[in-house]
């Protein structure tokens, strides 16, 4: 849980600007309360847009610009000054102070009949451990973001399910789920040799949920120096916690490189290469797989690596019925780590809800020596820029969940390994599909393809541990320092696998 909070303190830190947080707050503000409608965030973004961002930070002399993460981690929230925390509704938020590496402030407001009050904390809201209760005595702390609980997993504890905190960075969790991966409001110029640029989320309002309500609603305004942007998310928690984003751009400059409901993840290692891995652990990661099912219903898996250098890949040319980050090993065995436990993380899906237009999916993968990096990212890469002045709207869905429910259900590759061949001079590839490949393996016929080399002793058996099927081949790969693998299994002329891909590279 630590280390995914630790990636994205180093993310929201290389962020360059935030709005003040009276510059955010509506004209008609008064008392630290005013009317809440439908259009308040849209309008607040499309009047912002006219005018250039401002910086703010938090003072240079601030002790909070000087604790260190583990001070940081001394200032804990008071559960019994949490939102809500009295009211008969389903859900409770507790405030997160700005400090350490979260140096831009936000606000926070509730809405409630129609009316939003901005939040100030008061000196019960957060607790100062003993490491911080002298540098910080006496001070009104800014906040930097919220989380909220709710009774997901037993009707006794009020579980943590989402967050958001840093940049435009949010996490959830779904029932027995820790937090693994993170999404992200918007993504620009992502992998750009000119240097990413990360919008941030610099208010929110929150409103306030009715006593039988299923979920909650929260509206955040998305400033950066190429866009400002209103937001709204219709989070409901359970099994699976599903959210709706609808979001609607107001472009500064024309947004020529953007990333439409990324996710970002972390991809240490799995037993595919553990060439350059020295640890006592068989796999480290939040995810092991971006999964697709394109527009003409083809269901893909592209297994995540942790290349040397920076790998940009893109899938599709039209938008796909669904994509996402996700997380196949769930056994302890597979990590046999006691701590981090990685086989309890959450996948992400992504599903459009209005039309998107031509472009792509687009993965791209960090060069990692540890695992306390975020370093794969992935997302919609409109085709066509979006231009400047005049609004850009669209909506998606995240379901997180141990895994994506897709139909009809194929077979699945489970487990990718690779090696070199008996005589050193071809590489091995052995896939494991299993899940609904119930065909005796006469009646499978194997199709591979790559994009350099060549492809040769294929090997198709039954796999009795997995109840599936084992897949070998090898690869020769010439003179080429890159191949785009290829694989599935057909009965006749029809899948009855998703589509392995696979980029092999000569490093």
């Amino acid at each position: 849980m630590y280390r995914a909070a630790t990636a994205l303190l180093v993310v929201a830190a290389v962020s360059f600007a935030v709005v003040a947080a009276t510059r955010q707050e509506p004209a008609n503000k008064a008392a630290d309360r005013y009317p809440f409608s439908s259009t308040t965030v849209t309008q607040l973004a499309s009047r912002l847009s006219n005018t250039p961002r401002p910086q703010n930070r938090i003072d240079s002399a601030s002790p909070l610009r000087q604790i260190s993460y583990d001070q940081y981690r001394d200032i804990r929230t008071n559960p019994e000054a949490a939102i809500w925390r009295n009211a008969q509704v389903p859900t409770r938020v507790e405030l997160l102070p700005a400090g350490n590496l979260f140096q831009s402030p936000v606000t926070v407001s509730i809405v409630e009949g129609g009316v939003a009050r901005d939040l100030r904390p008061g000196a019960d809201t957060f607790i100062l451990g003993p490491s911080v209760a002298k540098p910080l005595a006496g001070l009104s702390l800014p906040l930097s973001g919220f989380r909220l609980r709710g009774l997901i997993n037993s009707r006794s504890t009020w579980d943590e399910f989402l967050v958001f905190q840093g940049a435009t960075y949010f996490r959830a969790v779904s029932r027995g789920t820790l937090y693994g991966l993170s999404a992200r409001g918007l993504a620009l110029k992502t992998a750009s040799a000119t240097g990413e640029e990360f919008p941030e989320f610099t208010h929110f309002w929150i409103e306030r949920p009715s006593a039988n309500a299923a979920g909650i609603v929260v509206h955040a305004l998305l400033e950066s120096a190429s866009t400002t942007g209103a937001y709204r998310f219709s989070i409901v928690p359970g099994t699976e916690t599903v959210m709706d984003v609808n979001l609607t751009l107001y472009p500064r400059t024309t947004l020529e490189s953007v990333g439409i409901a990324p996710l970002t993840s972390m991809f240490y290692f799995d037993e595919s290469d553990r060439s350059r891995v020295d640890d006592f652990r068989d796999e480290v990661h939040d995810s092991d797989g971006l999964q697709i099912v394109s527009d003409s219903g083809e269901q893909i898996w592209r297994p995540l690596a942790n290349p040397k250098q920076l790998q940009v890949s893109s899938f599709t040319a039209m938008p796909p019925k669904g994509f996402g980050l996700v997380q196949r090993s769930r056994r302890y065995t597979d990590y046999q780590d006691l701590e981090a436990h990685y086989e309890e993380r959450p996948s992400a899906w992504i599903e459009p809800t209005s039309a998107w237009g031509p472009g792509a999916v687009s993965l791209i993968e960090i060069p990692t020596d540890t695992e306390t990096n975020d370093n794969v990212i992935a997302f919609w890469r409109p085709k066509d820029p979006i231009p400047a002045g005049k609004p850009w709207s669209t909506s998606y869905r995240i379901r997180w969940s141990e895994r994506p429910r897709i139909l009809p259900a194929m077979g699945r590759a489970s487990v990718t390994r690779s090696g070199p061949s008996f005589d050193g001079k071809r590489r091995l590839f052995v896939v494991d599909f299993d899940g609904a490949v119930r065909s005796t393996v006469n009646e499978l016929k194997i199709e591979a393809h790559t994009s350099a080399g060549k492809i040769s002793n294929m090997n198709l058996q039954a796999n009795p541990s997995t109840r599936g099927v084992r897949v070998s081949f090898e690869l020769a790969p010439g003179d080429a320092t890159v191949a785009e693998l290829r694989l599935r299994l057909l009965k006749g002329n029809r899948p009855v696998t998703e589509t392995w891909l696979y980029r092999w590279t000569g490093s």
